[in-house]
């Protein structure tokens, strides 16, 4: 049977005093149902210290380990700040040769992080958290923002 994909779930801000802002605490705890649902064999929280420390990295373990996932399968990413780095800092953490991943982040972040993970060769599927709670102008901020980002990386990821 083949080895389930590693979980890799993208940072999102911390506020000051190291509290996990909405966005970064609902994908962390998105990630930890998956991994306890048996949908990956292990989870690397990826994200650098932003305006804020601790590490993104840090927080999503802390979150992950107090639901419930044991701190052995999970393996922490903190220095990256964009999405690229996310995902290219990551794969060195995966098991050798494995090339598939189960992203965690939001949906209207999916399209982006598929395609980084792509151009990167792995195997992604994506898995986002329900969007309850979410302002809808903050939702609507964060979708507009996506678009102009994904055009960029659309041409950045090509290059490489």
């Amino acid at each position: 049977m083949p080895p389930r994909p590693t979980i890799v779930i993208l940072g999102a801000a911390v506020w000051p005093g190291g509290v996990p802002s909405p966005t970064l605490k609902r994908r962390a705890e998105h990630g930890a149902r998956c991994f306890l649902n048996g949908r990956g064999d292990a989870i690397i929280a990826s994200g650098g210290v932003g305006e804020n420390p601790p590490s993104q990295a840090e927080i999503m373990r802390d979150i992950c380990t107090a639901m419930g996932v044991p701190d052995s399968a999970i393996r922490l990413e903190d220095r990256s700040t964009t999405t690229l780095e996310n995902i290219m800092f990551s794969i060195p953490l995966l098991p050798p040769g494995h090339r598939d991943v189960l992203i965690v982040t939001d949906a209207y972040h999916t399209p982006r992080a598929r395609l980084v993970a792509k151009r990167l060769g792995l195997n992604a599927v994506t898995s986002s958290p329900p969007l309850r709670g979410t302002k809808p102008l903050n939702f609507l901020k964060s979708f507009l923002r996506e678009i102009p980002a994904y055009l960029l990386y659309l041409v950045k990821t090509r290059q490489r």
